[in-house]
């Protein structure tokens, strides 16, 4: 529970506007109960700037790995990620749609999350039918909608203007949180919050994930309905999150995966570890991208050149992947 409030404060003290402890304590006394002990420059940048960007950071590392480790037991396999079934490649064509329109930033979430749940709808109609209806299928219509999305994001950043649009749609698919506001987080955050909430109440059935049909049904539980509960619920929450920031990779594969080598495989433990990790590990993140450079780097690169070293050295370290 500790570990992204700490990480939390430290980011809010480290930037190119470097902040003393003791400037953010004063900040937040005066925010509290009033004054103006600290300068108006602080101010402006501890809760206009830094602190949204924070918040958004835990919300979509947490969200991330939470999907990531639903997903990773929904499938039965550590390599699932939260964009398995193409919601990803769906939000990111309402983003670059959104962008090629000239829409403004709240314009362009509301797309986005528009489209991925779209991507969703598409994969289920394709993947299910009355006759054959299991998670092969859903796999493979969601790697066929994100084939189909990627080529569609490619037309847009074809048909975009060289000069303006393109540089903007490539730089947000590249992933930042540079443009985190209030007004974005009012949007994006609850279909966030909400995936996570119902994930934790089911965190004890979703143990049941991997069973086949009949081992889950003499439990009692309808495997069926859990299954979708989940899928619609990690797809929530990872098309709010593409929304707001563009696709962070590793995140949603590397985070559950360390959390399942030191906590085990039961969710009551996992899912909340895969939660608070995921988010301080993003806070961590991108605290460097916007620390290194006077040019802000895109988050994804760097969570790649983190996440790629460190997972193989986790797959040579046990032998390969186990869930």
């Amino acid at each position: 529970m500790l570990l992204p409030i700490l990480a939390a404060a430290a980011s809010l003290c480290f930037g190119r506007y470097a902040m003393a402890p003791l400037d953010l304590v004063d900040a937040i006394h005066d925010r509290i109960f009033g004054g103006m002990t600290v300068s108006p420059q602080i101010t402006t940048v501890l809760w206009s700037m830094r602190l949204p960007r924070i918040l958004l950071a835990l919300l979509a590392g947490a969200g991330l790995s939470a999907a990531g480790c639903a997903f990773q037991s929904l499938f039965s396999n550590p390599l699932a990620t939260p964009d398995t079934i193409g919601v990803a490649s769906g939000a990111s064509f309402g983003a670059a749609l959104g962008l090629l329109l000239n829409f403004g930033l709240l314009g362009v979430q509301v797309v986005s999350l528009i489209f991925g749940l779209i991507a969703l709808a598409l994969t289920i109609l394709a993947g299910s039918n009355k006759k054959r209806n299991n998670l092969n299928s859903i796999v493979l219509a969601g790697i066929m909608m994100g084939s189909l999305f990627s080529a569609l994001v490619s037309l847009i950043k074809f048909s975009a203007d060289p000069e303006n649009q393109l540089p903007a749609i490539t730089y947000w698919l590249m992933g930042s949180l540079d443009s985190a506001g209030y007004d974005s987080l009012l949007l994006g955050a609850p279909p966030i919050l909400i995936g996570l909430a119902i994930l934790l109440l089911l965190r004890w059935r979703l143990n049941l994930l991997p069973l086949s049909e009949d081992e889950a049904r003499s439990t009692g539980v309808n495997i069926t309905l859990l299954r979708g509960i989940t899928i619609v619920c990690a797809t929530m929450i990872t098309a709010s999150v593409v929304s707001m920031c563009g696709q962070v990779g590793w995140v949603g594969l590397l985070v559950p995966h360390m959390c399942r080598m030191k906590f085990g495989n039961n969710h009551t433990v996992l899912l909340p570890a895969s939660i608070l990790a995921g988010g301080a590990f993003l806070v961590i993140v991108d605290t460097v991208a916007r620390s290194i450079s006077a040019a802000e780097f895109p988050i994804s690169i760097l969570t790649a050149i983190i996440g790629a070293p460190f997972f193989i050295y986790l797959m040579r370290r046990t032998g390969g992947w186990q869930l």
